[in-house]
């Protein structure tokens, strides 16, 4: 049998705080939507920019991180898989569907100073990776590469 990849990696930032609910057994479910944008050149040389929104959903302890750290317009780093749902609406009667991502690694990016913890989190962790992406970013801006460098 032929092996198929169903994996979704997305950086861009939470559109509106979490929900969360609980399943009947008492495990939580985050629901969110995380926001990706890019930029293009139009046919009259523009530049544009284009959003796209994408549902998230988060299961037991990732659940609980996202309760506890996300809010409104916290930068993420998440994979997952895509998945789509479908159930018949009760009003219409209607069959609705709804495409989303279920998250299975997350890490934080959002700064201290933007009100977040700036670590990371990962279900096959066994706790928070305390990486800190904005001192990374400053030193590839510090390490700036010249015609030296280049070995040909």
């Amino acid at each position: 049998m032929a092996r198929s990849i169903n994996k979704a990696i997305l950086v861009g930032n939470v559109g509106k705080d979490p929900e969360v609910k609980f399943l009947p057994s008492g495990s939580p479910v985050a629901n969110f939507t995380l926001a990706t944008s890019e930029r293009f050149k139009d046919k009259s040389g523009e530049f544009q920019e284009r959003t796209e929104w994408h549902n998230l959903v988060a299961y037991q302890r990732l659940a609980e991180i996202v309760r506890d750290y996300v809010k409104k317009g916290s930068k993420l780093y998440v994979e997952g898989r895509i998945q789509t749902r479908s159930w018949d609406d009760q009003q219409s009667g209607q069959k609705r569907y709804r495409t989303e991502i279920v998250v299975n690694d997350l890490v934080l990016l959002s700064g201290r100073g933007e009100g977040e913890t700036g670590g990371g989190y990962s279900r096959s962790a066994s706790s928070y990776d305390q990486r800190q992406p904005a001192q990374a970013d400053d030193l590839v801006q510090s390490t700036e590469i010249t015609d030296e460098d280049i070995p040909f």
